[in-house]
């Protein structure tokens, strides 16, 4: 069982930036693929970034390609995804999640509650 809180949410201003933080319990932090996803107000929830659990490899979605950052600390047990150059569409719930190496909700078996990123214009 792994649980996993996210921080590091808040309001910024368009083309400021935010570094959101996922911490996980547990002893097998580094056994788990992690990823970010985000929801905005009456849409799909949407996947933003993965990392596999060494921290080798990433993949990102296109509309964060380039501006978003996604890393993990395995000994602090704890991912993070920077993210620069915010813009008002950058708007949601953000969302840390365990589980397979994967560009799909369905990959992962667990999820954080959630952390709000308001980007004003």
């Amino acid at each position: 069982q792994v649980q996993l809180v996210e921080s590091g949410g808040g309001l910024v201003q368009a083309g400021g930036s935010l570094r959101l933080s996922c911490a996980a319990s547990g002893h097998t932090f580094s056994s788990y693929a992690m990823g970010w996803f985000r929801q905005a107000p009456g849409k799909k929830r949407t996947f933003l970034a993965a990392i596999t659990g060494s921290g080798g490899a990433t993949y990102y979605a296109d509309s964060v390609k380039g501006r978003f950052t996604i890393s993990r600390d395995n000994a602090k047990n704890t991912m993070y995804l920077q993210m620069n150059s915010l813009k008002p569409e950058d708007t949601a719930a953000y969302y840390c999640a365990a589980g397979a190496y994967s560009a799909g909700d369905s990959g992962y078996d667990y999820w954080g509650q959630g952390t709000q990123v308001t980007v004003s214009s």
